[in-house]
Formats: structure tokens, C-alpha cells, sequence
């Protein structure tokens, strides 16, 4: 289960508590996202609390929860899988 929480807005951005439990273990993570990557991700069609959860799903599909930054911002994951944003687009 992935829960994503907003917990600021700011003209460039937002920040996100997301927890992901599975079986009897919980992980925490911190998340930035630009209103520049948003919009070039989303094209403003879905919600940013959407992108972050389509974004951990992506992750979990390529890596355990223990192995997720605990605090990122959402523009390194395509550092680190360069298929990102096509597969984030096309999930939209």
C-alpha cells in the first residue's frame, strides 16, 4: 500500500510524506516536486498526489522499499532510470 500525504504547496512545488507498508514493515520517504517537472510529466491532467504515487509504483516495480531514498526530489529518478518519463507519460 502506498500512501502519499501533501504536506506544503509553494508556488514552485510541493512536498509529500509518503509511506509504503507491506506485510509487517513500513517505509518513509520525503518527496519534492517542481511545478516544472509536473507539468512537463503530467501536463497538469492529473493530480501532483497522483504523479507521486504512479512515481513509487514505478520504483517498486525496479527496487525493494528499503532501497528508495528516504528524501528525494522527483527529477532524480530519471537519473537513475532513464525510462521514467516515457513510462510516467504513458501510465498517465
Amino acid at each position: 500500500m502506498i500512501d502519499v500525504e501533501r504536506i506544503s504547496t509553494a508556488p514552485d512545488g510541493c512536498l509529500f510524506r509518503v509511506r509504503v507498508n507491506e506485510a509487517d514493515s513500513q517505509t518513509e520517504h520525503r518527496v519534492t516536486v517542481a511545478q516544472t517537472d509536473f507539468e512537463r510529466l503530467t501536463g497538469s491532467v492529473v493530480s501532483p498526489e497522483h504523479l507521486v504515487r504512479r512515481t513509487f509504483e514505478f520504483l517498486l516495480a525496479r527496487e525493494p522499499k528499503e532501497s528508495i531514498l528516504h528524501q528525494f526530489d522527483l527529477s532524480v529518478v530519471e537519473r537513475y532510470f532513464p525510462e521514467f518519463e516515457a513510462e510516467v507519460k504513458r501510465a498517465l
